[in-house]
């Protein structure tokens, strides 16, 4: 591709709304331009990118076995009716009303739409297991679109569901083959990742993970170990129950007066404490109509909402006490709260089981008690993981201890089991002629996320850093004066016709500028490799040859830069 035939159209500088590399540089490099809040064109240079990223994927589906379909973006809205979806989806599904006032969505994901043409199409066990995907775009009304295409209101995924006749289908010819899949996408793109078990979330089944992409700037705080393969998100990682026994009990129960005092900082700075010592009371609504549930973890530990909400006991999906619920239960409110004569169900964090002598709510405004022990001052509480697991905490499986490190998720795999089989009877015959609900998996990688994702991981002060399997050219011919110096332009149109001819993916930059604009271009769209041309080179026969992501450069034979570059390419 010559740069005269082409559209290229960088900025010097990024809007200042743009708060992430990614969004920056998307925008100064050309790739994307916004059309209204969560919306954005993907120019000439940026769709070449999308179109190698979908090209990688839809080849590792093929290559698992699945089939490509593509399903509508609008969608009934009686097939969300029916899954009770409708309702539950929230604000992030858009509905519209055609003239004939019949309704629809604009599709987010395609669960019910599948299902639908599968229950009509398969009725037997002779016909199981069948995996249909498609790459779409999907529209999410976010409340608040932002970093770009990171976060964007209208987005391109790839969509797989695979329906099998019994669970261990699923998993043998469905969730593992699409695990396995997606590595492969990942691998193939040059991406920094982690597969880690998630929780399903809205999407719902019994078993899931996401592909996170380490990056600094991922909003998700992923846990993996120091020894082994274990990861998974924050949300999900299990803490382990401590080993020995409880340190005896040291000081009398006291109550002491903290004016003002609410919150654990305020508590630790006004009794002049290790922080450690300290416990912190979360109430929560129980699971019968005027419970309320008492859950108690370590001052310095983060509250886990994910691990509490399956809790025997408590309500699903969780909700927090009023604080007028609080105030008839406890005689206090929140800030000077503890399990001191309180009767409901009380769980306490694996990590406080074994502290003796704390401090905790004493259930009266402005106190607390110092001194508190399980067992002597109160009953013996469940003791459960309720907590985010923190860096140096044990591994779950036994092998080093767990790192934290935040991603962006860019792909995530479910198994559904009959959340949306059974709500929309999609059945089959069995081998013995016994109707039964299908098995469902369903598999989601944001084709436009990745692209974000991959220059979040790869980029420098200069611009983007592409892999040669994203990059929208996998090489540049930058020539100086190409529209003025003769011997230039032919050395640049003959190293362009022996890599077209090579199969290697260039662009000749032709462009009537200045040399350091296009050097500089080349480095902001993140070409991977570049031959740059002079008539001072030429005069010794040699071109200058720049590799992207290192910054080295090296003269090389102007007629040996073909075969150097179809080797570096091979």
């Amino acid at each position: 591709m010559k740069a005269s035939q082409f559209f290229i159209s960088t900025l010097k500088e990024a809007p200042a709304e743009a708060a992430l590399a990614s969004h920056k540089l998307m925008l100064r490099a050309g790739l994307i331009k916004a059309n209204a809040s969560g919306l954005y064109t993907w120019m000439p240079m940026g769709l070449r990118v999308l179109r190698k990223v979908e090209a990688v994927v839809r080849e590792e589906m093929n290559r698992a076995g699945a089939i490509e379909l593509l399903m509508p973006v609008i969608q009934p809205a009686d097939l969300w009716k029916e899954s009770g979806r409708w309702d539950f989806y929230g604000d992030e599904l858009l509905r519209i009303t055609d003239r004939h006032d019949n309704t629809f969505c604009f599709s987010p994901t395609c669960e019910e739409l599948i299902t639908d043409i599968v229950r009509k199409e398969i009725t037997s066990y002779k016909q199981l297991p069948k995996n249909f995907y498609h790459i779409q775009t999907k529209f999410r009304d976010e409340r608040r679109p932002r970093f770009g295409v990171m976060r964007a209101r209208e987005f391109v995924m790839k969509d797989a569901y695979s329906f099998h006749a019994d669970y261990e289908s699923l998993v043998r010819d469905g969730y593992q083959p699409m695990y396995h899949a997606y590595c492969r996408v990942f691998d193939r793109l040059g991406l920094d990742y982690r597969p880690v078990a998630a929780d399903t979330g809205s999407i719902g089944g019994t078993g899931s993970h996401e592909f996170q992409v380490l990056a600094e700037s991922g909003e998700d705080v992923i846990a993996y170990s120091s020894e082994s393969d274990f990861a998974a998100n924050i949300e999900l990682a299990p803490t382990l129950r401590q080993s020995g026994e409880r340190a005896p009990a040291q000081a009398a129960l006291a109550k002491v007066h903290t004016p003002g005092v609410k919150t654990i900082p305020e508590l630790v700075e006004f009794l002049q404490i290790p922080i450690e010592r300290t416990l912190k009371s979360i109430v929560v609504e129980g699971a019968e109509e005027g419970e309320l549930v008492l859950l108690l973890l370590r001052g310095d530990h983060e509250f886990n909402d994910i691990k509490a909400e399956k809790l025997p006991g408590v309500k699903s999906p969780l909700a927090m006490a009023s604080p007028e619920a609080i105030q008839a239960k406890f005689g206090a409110a929140g800030g000077s709260l503890g399990p001191v004569g309180f009767k409901g169900k009380v769980y306490a964090d694996f990590a406080v089981e074994k502290l003796a002598d704390t401090v905790i709510g004493a259930n009266e405004d402005d106190h607390h008690y110092t001194g508190f022990n399980f067992g002597r001052d109160c009953p013996e509480p469940e003791f459960a993981d309720i907590r985010n697991v923190i860096a140096g905490d044990p591994s779950p499986d036994g092998k080093g201890y767990l790192k934290l490190a935040r991603g962006i998720e860019v792909g995530h795999v479910f198994q559904l089991r009959d959340k949306y089989s059974a709500a929309l009877n999609a059945s089959f015959l069995d081998n013995n002629g016994k109707s039964q609900i299908m098995e469902m998996g369903c598999y989601g990688i944001g084709i436009t996320r990745i692209v974000a994702a991959a220059i979040e991981q790869n980029n420098d002060e200069r611009g983007i850093i592409w892999t040669n399997a994203m990059a929208p050219f996998q090489a540049v011919i930058v020539p100086m004066n190409y529209k003025k110096s003769e011997a230039v332009r032919e050395a640049a149109d003959k190293i362009y016709a022996e890599l077209t001819a090579a199969g290697v993916d260039v662009l000749l930059d032709d462009r009537d500028e200045r040399a350091g604009v296009l050097l500089a271009d080349s480095e902001l769209l993140g070409i991977p490799h570049r031959i740059a041309i002079g008539d001072r080179g030429l005069k010794e026969g040699k071109v200058e040859y720049t590799e992207r992501r290192s910054g080295e450069t090296e003269l090389v034979a102007a007629g040996e830069i073909a075969a150097k570059l179809k080797g570096l390419l091979a």
